[in-house]
């Protein structure tokens, strides 16, 4: 016999109970924002104020009942002023990272989305120290992580081929 009770995994092993907790993972969401300056794509990157503050597009924990869409919107208003108007989001680009932090696995879930107005103004959370808009190679120097070097490129490779089609 084996029975989920909220997070806790309870077997029956003939006369012994075994009691394990299942780790739950956690779940983030957030937009990987672009501008376009002249004839270059910029990439806002965000610096935690705490930690090792590192760099990072605008992104955070999903909250019962809502959706990752709704957390990216939600986390990139709260995190960097800017609303769902300011942006287009773009639906089809939607990339999935898989991580552990402390042990524990976590997924992030990344749109990429296009500021309307390159000149619209960030204005940052207390979770956040300094921003900046950087271009493709900049911007991967400055995140660090493998895995967020990875999204930028595909994202970088995404606009070349959507501009090719226009």
């Amino acid at each position: 016999m084996t029975r989920d009770l909220d997070n806790v995994k309870v077997t029956k092993i003939g006369f012994l109970i075994q009691v394990k907790r299942i780790m739950s993972e956690l779940r983030a969401a957030g937009l990987i924002i672009f501008r376009r300056m002249a004839s270059e794509i910029e990439y806002l990157l965000m610096q935690t104020s705490y930690g090792i503050h590192h760099w990072t597009p605008p992104k955070g924990h999903v909250d019962p009942g809502e959706s990752d869409r709704e957390t990216a919107l939600r986390e990139t208003q709260e995190e960097a002023g800017l609303k769902s108007e300011d942006f287009s989001l773009i639906e089809e680009f939607r990339k999935e990272v898989k991580y552990k932090v402390n042990g524990e696995p976590k997924t992030v879930i990344y749109w990429l989305a296009e500021l309307r107005d390159p000149n619209s103004q960030v204005v940052l959370s207390e979770e956040h120290q300094d921003y900046r808009w950087l271009p493709l190679t900049e911007a991967c120097t400055l995140a660090g992580f493998k895995d967020m070097i990875h999204i930028l490129h595909e994202c970088n490779d995404y606009l070349k081929k959507a501009d090719c089609r226009l």
